[in-house]
């Protein structure tokens, strides 16, 4: 059934407010995080009046419990549950504390490699072994080692935004990588797909494996229009403080918590249209996940009844449109946090890059039948 017309041009207008809101009006641009959750709320409330047979919509307790311990636990080590808001605040710490060690060191690193192959490296390194070490860990390593780079602002903000569109591919390779990555591996493991540990390894490593180092290229031609004699950020100028890390934690968590409310809220939106829609035509729609939680669209779009084609096509959208925004993978969401890059700083090379990513990938998938 098709939504009524005044929840239909709600959800449009909070679509419409998260996505160009923070372009458009800089005290949201300010104030993302809570702007985010403000509209979260606002989703969940309008999908409350949404009945469809067979789905719970609007407010409820476990999604309530989601929204406040997702960025909280993501798996656990030795029986402790780790989250997003647990490794930034204590690796933040842990850079506060030794950042003059740390800093020295990446910056030998650049003396030995020129900048070229170590943003190379940087972007292929991060993205291959985004998979087994989480998306998070690969995004904090890659903002500390960025920061250190000697690059003026803009070319760090370019490197950064090349290296999440290769971390949030590579981290989809296993489901240690990202929430997207074990959705979808938990939703096929039974019948007619048996979904283990390796699955989405060969599924999508032929698409993921090339195009992270194809964005490793990519990197470097940004570089290479570098004025390497402007240093950028130097070992004295880091001048954060204790409060700034904590308040870093606490941004990451309250924009975790209100991407959950955003999805689920979404959700009558998403199933009453979006799955309905064929898988090449679904594969342009899931831009969206560059302002939506990714792995709400997943869950909602997955399934045992596809075919191998439709859950390449809706994975690898996902994935490639991710990049596109801030909001559209945790990686970014770390690395716009840390390096205070802003959402029209993200879109000005993101948004092109995906478009050019997804229309390559296009042509792979569909029209040569990769």
């Amino acid at each position: 059934m098709a939504l009524e017309p005044g929840i239909l041009a709600g959800f449009l207008v909070i679509f419409l407010a998260v996505l160009l809101g923070p372009f458009k009006i800089h005290v949201i641009e300010e104030n993302l995080e809570p702007f985010l959750l403000v509209c979260g709320i606002a989703a969940m409330t309008l999908s409350g009046f949404v009945k469809i047979p067979g789905e719970e919509t609007g407010w409820r307790m476990e999604i309530i419990e989601e929204s406040l311990t997702s960025p909280l636990h993501v798996g656990d080590i030795f029986g402790i549950p780790i989250g997003i808001f647990q490794i930034v605040l204590v690796v933040g710490l842990i850079i506060y504390k030794w950042h003059d060690p740390i800093h020295k060191a990446i910056r030998k690193l650049t003396d030995i490699l020129s900048v070229k192959v170590l943003g190379f490296l940087l972007i292929v390194v991060l993205g291959l072994s985004s998979s087994v070490m989480s998306a998070i860990l690969a995004a904090i390593i890659l903002v500390e080692v960025v920061n250190a780079m000697p690059l003026p602002r803009k070319s760090k903000i370019d490197l950064t935004i090349i290296a999440c569109f290769s971390i949030g591919l590579g981290a989809a390779l296993t489901p240690l990588g990202e929430p997207l990555s074990t959705i979808a591996v938990s939703k096929l493991a039974g019948e007619p797909y048996h979904a283990d540990f390796m699955f989405l390894f060969n599924m999508l490593g032929k698409y993921i494996i090339p195009g992270i180092f194809a964005f490793g290229i990519v990197g470097v031609f940004f570089l290479g229009k570098v004025d390497t004699k402007d240093a950028g950020m130097k070992a004295a100028d880091y001048n954060e403080t204790i409060k700034d890390v904590i308040m870093r934690a606490v941004k990451v968590y309250v924009f975790i918590a209100a991407l959950v409310l955003l999805g689920e809220g979404f959700k009558p939106l998403i199933l009453e249209y979006f799955i309905q829609i064929p898988s090449g035509i679904l594969y342009w729609v899931n831009m969206v996940s560059a302002i939506l939680d990714n792995a709400t669209l997943c869950a909602a779009e997955i399934g045992p009844a596809l075919s191998e084609i439709q859950i390449r096509s809706i994975l690898m959208g996902l994935l490639l449109s991710g990049g596109m925004l801030i909001p559209g993978n945790i990686p970014n969401i770390i690395s716009a946090g840390k390096l205070g890059i802003t959402s029209k700083e993200w879109a000005r090379l993101g948004f092109p890059l995906g478009i050019v990513a997804m229309a390559v990938y296009f042509v792979v998938i569909f029209v040569l039948g990769i």
